[in-house]
């Protein structure tokens, strides 16, 4: 197993399991749990594979995906209350920082394989990481996560033109992504701990 396929499964997991939260807050079942978990978990990339013509969608050709989102729901499932009470929101949002990482990269490298325009790469690389968020949002009737202050997608956005910029200077493409993953998971987790936020419209009472 390389270190980009365990991160890609560990930023899969650490996405499910933030579905798998988010459907207990919302009081469903164990059904619903997984559906979110499987939408944050993997909805970004089908879109991307779907898209590009890339068919059928990696999460059904490769079992340990959804091996690795039904784990994720089944130990939030039985162990909620323990999950919610040993693991800090910070490391969880740390770990959801590292899928954001690994995901644009990995949203990137695929669409430069297939020979898409730079904005192209930009745009697969951003959908990647945060379109399955905004379809677990959706489905459980939040505002999606993505589309408020919190520096998140512009995290991924500057990431996408980092590859690129790596990319036109012929650099060997595992470094790219290593170092895309790194930059994009760094301005995230210091976004967290700095509580950096976008500029946003105020409205007055």
């Amino acid at each position: 197993m390389s270190v980009l396929y365990f991160f890609d499964l560990f930023g899969t997991f650490a996405f499910a399991i933030s579905g798998a939260l988010l459907g207990v807050k919302k009081d469903m079942d164990i059904y619903g749990m997984f559906v979110l978990a499987i939408s944050v978990g993997a909805g970004g990339g089908t879109m991307r594979d779907i898209m590009l013509g890339r068919i059928p969608p990696f999460v059904l050709t490769d079992a340990n995906y959804m091996i690795v989102i039904a784990v994720a729901t089944l130990l939030v499932f039985f162990l909620n209350s323990v999950v919610e009470k040993s693991i800090p929101m910070k490391t969880l949002n740390i770990a959801d920082a590292i899928g954001l990482g690994v995901f644009t990269s990995i949203g990137a490298s695929v669409a430069v394989s297939y020979n898409v325009e730079l904005y192209g790469i930009v745009f697969f690389g951003v959908m990647t990481a945060t379109a399955g968020g905004m379809i677990r949002d959706t489905l459980a009737g939040e505002v999606p996560f993505v589309l408020k202050k919190e520096v998140y997608a512009s995290a991924s956005i500057i990431g996408g033109i980092i590859f690129i910029i790596i990319y036109k200077m012929n650099i060997s493409l595992n470094i790219n992504i290593f170092i895309t993953s790194v930059a994009v998971t760094s301005i995230r987790i210091l976004a967290i701990y700095k509580n950096w936020h976008l500029p946003h419209f105020k409205v007055r009472n």
